[in-house]
């Protein structure tokens, strides 16, 4: 089971604050991940593209599309942010 997160302009676009999953077994990393939710259709497709800039964390730590995933794992989405 994964629990997924979403923060920010995802939040809103997607009309969720998270949810929990089944990982399927061809879904190892983030990128598999985005593309298995993107997959979903709309809004999933238009917030979570692959082009489209979204951030990942994995249990709190900044992760790259190729982090993997394991059973347990806390994913959270969110847009970079820039502060001033």
């Amino acid at each position: 089971m994964l629990t997924v997160r979403y923060f920010a302009r995802l939040r809103e676009d997607l009309g969720r604050a998270g949810e929990t999953l089944e990982l399927p077994a061809q879904v190892t990393d983030i990128r598999g991940l985005r593309a298995l939710l993107a997959a979903r259709g709309e809004p999933w497709a238009h917030a979570l593209q692959g082009d489209r800039a979204v951030r990942a964390a994995v249990n709190l730590e900044m992760a790259r599309d190729a982090t993997v995933l394991k059973d347990g794992d806390e994913v959270a989405f969110f847009p970079p942010v820039t502060g001033g």
